[in-house]
């Protein structure tokens, strides 16, 4: 893969990593709302504009699958982060080289 195609995926899958981040910290703030819902609280849910009633114990197994798979993604962009970073590094010594290379060829004319 190019160098600049490289970088170009490298900072989208930063960017969506940052997004995880941010939904992790919002779904870990209603997980810890939960605890302190007493047992009669209702709890609702947001669909489009309107608010529908919802089970409290659906909710929160709701919320904790949610963290799961927001870690679980979390991880897999980290696994990408670290090859493609590898494959930007190995790239860039190979452009330095022919960089090296190619002057050395001018020096020698």
């Amino acid at each position: 893969m190019a160098l600049q195609a490289l970088q170009s995926e490298l900072a989208k899958i930063v960017v969506n990593r940052q997004k995880l981040d941010s939904q992790l910290q919002e779904n870990e703030l209603v997980h810890k709302e939960f605890e302190h819902l007493n047992d009669d609280t209702r709890v609702y849910k947001m669909i489009g504009p309107v608010l529908v009633p919802q089970d409290k114990e659906e909710a929160k197994a709701n919320v904790e699958k949610r963290l799961e798979y927001i870690n679980d993604e979390i991880t897999r962009a980290d696994q990408k982060v670290e090859q493609l970073s590898k494959e930007q590094e190995k790239a860039s010594v190979e452009l330095f080289k022919l960089q090296m290379d190619i002057q050395g060829i001018n020096k020698n004319q």
